[in-house]
């Protein structure tokens, strides 16, 4: 059957599917209401089958996205859906990643059928917060209880109609209630308009069609990467990587990797990783399955359909009660920011060996997140802050890294300074690039990110940061990134602030991340980098 479709409508079909995915982020974008929504997009969106199998994907936040099938299955597995219905979850022992991802899925039906659905529809943001012991709901943890408020696969909507108390228990946990209203109305818009748009082309192409070319996309996605894992030579090969810390204890964490490839099949094997961790960087299975999706996205044909059939060549193993498969009651916070971005990075080592010449250097290897939260001075109103901070990505064989960029399992923006000012009790005293904190090599690695804010009230500070002790590596002969700094400021005076650290600070308090820059790739001409700028500065640890 399947040699009888016609190849150019498959290519249609394939960017129609894509099309109503990045529509939705789009209406996701324009209705939210948090700046971490509309400013740094972080969200993503995706259309599933009725089985739950992913169709497509929009290009937004890898981490969301190739673990959300993990969120519909779970959501599936808990809930019946009728017409109507939309399930709310975002706990990352069913499905999740961390807590302030909340996820909405809703079921397509065809118009006037009682059958089983034809699609879903789901949505993913990062909320600024859910709860919990710190404002931003990513705290220095060490279980999943301090984290905020931890939600199965529930009924937001039932029959088209709100759960209002359910919505109200959510509300009443959270610091900016209004705020996380407005981002779920947006989510909801845009499901609804995801719901529209499949159900049109289901009306104009019918729904035998629809399926059949379903399959074959599937199909088509399992077909390039088993051609492109035989093109690899096969063999085992293995590699580590080190998390700084978990920022309850000061010893190194270890993500160690194997890779078999064998005809075109590909197993990934975490066995030979620590124990999950004390404190947040644990990353739950789904975590660790979409850092393998990712990778394997990256390296596959870039026309290749992101959808179920992706990964059906491959295998992964994540040995449960590791840092990369935690058991509850971990703290997961840092699980999906920090563990993610090293799971990559130990992934791209290995791959090296496999495919020499042709892999990156490491990328600055964290998202640099910052939590602020308090009393706004004038309004008197409750804010909650968080921001990722772009850092330098690894040279290639290409060419240099590109600098203060977000790279791998993070693709969202900065929030900008017209937009962050107005909005919150801070001031923005510096942001520019960090000169010469890229690796050298023949392809020097991009410049990390210099980001000094000051609080204008009282605030509580969260930073989970990694790439603090242990650099971002480099390929081929090249050199290794700069690590990144933390530091606080008072009165004048900077004392250096651990990798992971929260923290009381008070108006005039300046909070200073200089981001880690990219590996270098390749021999070539090296120059020595200045001296680090922490050198004398006393350390400090918790305020």
């Amino acid at each position: 059957m399947v040699d009888t479709l016609n190849p150019v409508k498959l290519e249609i079909f394939r960017g129609l599917f894509v099309s109503i995915a990045e529509e939705m982020g789009t209406v996701l974008k324009r209705t939210a209401y948090s700046p971490n929504i509309k400013e740094r997009r972080d969200y993503s969106c995706a259309v599933f089958d009725g089985e739950g199998e992913l169709v497509s994907m929009g290009d937004h936040m890898p981490v969301h996205l190739g673990s959300m099938p993990l969120s519909v299955r779970a959501a599936l597995k808990e809930e019946s859906f009728s017409p109507g219905d939309i399930v709310i979850l975002n706990d990352p022992f069913s499905g999740g990643t961390h807590l302030p991802d909340l996820t909405l899925i809703a079921p397509v039906f065809e118009r006037a059928s009682r059958g089983k659905p034809i699609f879903y529809v789901a949505c993913r943001a990062h909320h600024s917060d859910v709860g919990g012991m710190a404002p931003g709901s990513m705290p220095v943890s060490e279980d999943i209880f301090q984290e905020g408020l931890r939600i199965p696969p529930l009924k937001l909507y039932r029959l088209g109609k709100l759960n209002r108390e359910l919505l109200g228990l959510l509300l009443a946990n959270v610091r900016t209630p209004t705020e996380r209203q407005g981002d779920l109305a947006g989510q909801v818009g845009a499901l609804k308009v995801g719901e529209k748009s499949l159900l049109e082309i289901v009306e104009r192409n019918g729904r035998e069609e629809i399926l059949l070319y379903l399959d074959a996309l599937k199909s088509y996605a399992e077909r390039m990467v088993r051609s492109f894992l035989e093109s690899m030579p096969e063999g085992t090969y293995e590699a580590e990587d080190y998390l700084d810390d978990d920022g309850v204890g000061q010893q190194s964490i270890k993500i160690f990797v194997s890779l078999q490839i064998q005809g075109d099949h590909l197993k990934v094997d975490f066995t030979g990783s620590d124990s999950q961790a004390r404190g947040s960087v644990n990353a739950v299975y789904a975590i660790t399955y979409s850092a393998v999706y990712y990778v394997l996205r990256c390296l596959v044909d870039p026309d290749t359909p992101a959808n179920e059939g992706l990964m059906r060549a491959v295998e992964v193993v994540a040995p449960l009660r590791s840092v990369v498969n935690a058991e509850y009651p971990s703290a997961t916070a840092g699980g999906n920011v920090e563990t993610s971005q090293r799971i990559v990075d130990v992934l791209l080592k290995a791959l090296s060996q496999a495919l020499p010449g042709r892999i990156a250097a490491a990328s600055s290897g964290t998202m640099n997140n910052l939590c602020i939260g308090g009393r706004h001075p004038v309004t008197g109103q409750v804010f909650s802050y968080y921001e990722t901070i772009g850092g330098g990505m690894g040279g290639g064989p290409q060419g240099r890294g590109d600098s203060g960029i977000h790279t791998h399992m993070t693709n969202s923006l900065n929030t900008p300074i017209e937009a962050l000012e107005p909005y919150l009790p801070i001031r923005v005293r510096e942001y520019r690039l960090r000169s010469n904190s890229g690796g050298g090599g023949r392809h020097r690695g991009g410049n990390g990110i210099v980001r000094c804010l000051e609080a204008l009230s009282d605030c509580r500070v969260t930073i989970l940061s990694e790439r603090r002790k242990h650099a971002p590596y480099g390929l081929e002969g090249g050199r290794a990134g700069r690590k990144g700094l933390n530091f606080l400021v008072i009165r004048g005076k900077r004392r250096k602030l651990p990798g992971k650290i929260s923290l009381s600070i008070s108006p005039g308090d300046w909070i200073y991340i200089e981001t880690p820059g990219g590996g270098g790739w390749g021999t070539g001409a090296f120059s020595e980098l200045p001296p680090a700028a922490e050198e004398g500065i006393q350390e400090i640890g918790d305020g």
